[in-house]
């Protein structure tokens, strides 16, 4: 069963793909990334986004200073602590992931299409049933791993698969990248 799942989510891969490649010539796989954990995690600092992105600190810092001057992040003093900085997205950024989550919805939207409501409900259900297994999954994993910095010492991965929320008739992909 992997197998044939593995070889039936190539075309969806491919239009997650393409849709990156389409609207984000003015950022790096990487930036992308680090823009929208910044998304997920306003306010995050330095230290958690190389984390979260498994990189070392220098090498984020330097990411970080790439984004900024594309105008994709800004920094701001820790409201704790001032020598803390804390990471936001611009407007701009807020645009990039807006026109890539509109191209994929457009083409998903334009293959959903050539399904049958039958075919749409049938993948709409496993989607989700998939999503809750691969959380639950990575809940009891983390579970055994020490608390990470997230959100008031909970383990959690802050980089994790897009959820997907579909309407029975209309399939629409909400909050992903």
């Amino acid at each position: 069963m992997a197998v044939e799942l593995d070889e039936a989510a190539g075309a969806l891969l491919t239009v997650w793909e393409a849709a990156r490649e389409r609207t984000t010539s003015r950022v790096s796989g990487a930036q992308l990334r680090a823009v929208m954990l910044v998304e997920q995690h306003d306010g995050i600092n330095l230290r958690r986004l190389a984390t979260g992105l498994d990189m070392l600190l220098s090498s984020a810092s330097r990411l970080c200073d790439r984004l900024v001057a594309a105008g994709m992040l800004e920094r701001e003093p820790g409201r704790l602590d001032r020598r803390e900085i804390s990471l936001h997205l611009t407007p701009e950024a807020h645009r990039l992931l807006a026109e890539l989550r509109d191209d994929r919805r457009q083409q998903l939207s334009a293959i959903l299409a050539d399904m049958t409501a039958e075919g749409r409900q049938a993948l709409l259900r496993g989607m989700r049933e998939f999503d809750e297994a691969a959380r639950r999954r990575n809940a009891s994993v983390e579970s055994v791993e020490p608390a990470g910095p997230w959100s008031g010492g909970r383990a959690e991965h802050p980089v994790g698969p897009p959820r997907q929320e579909w309407q029975a008739d209309e399939p629409r992909v909400a909050r992903t990248a």
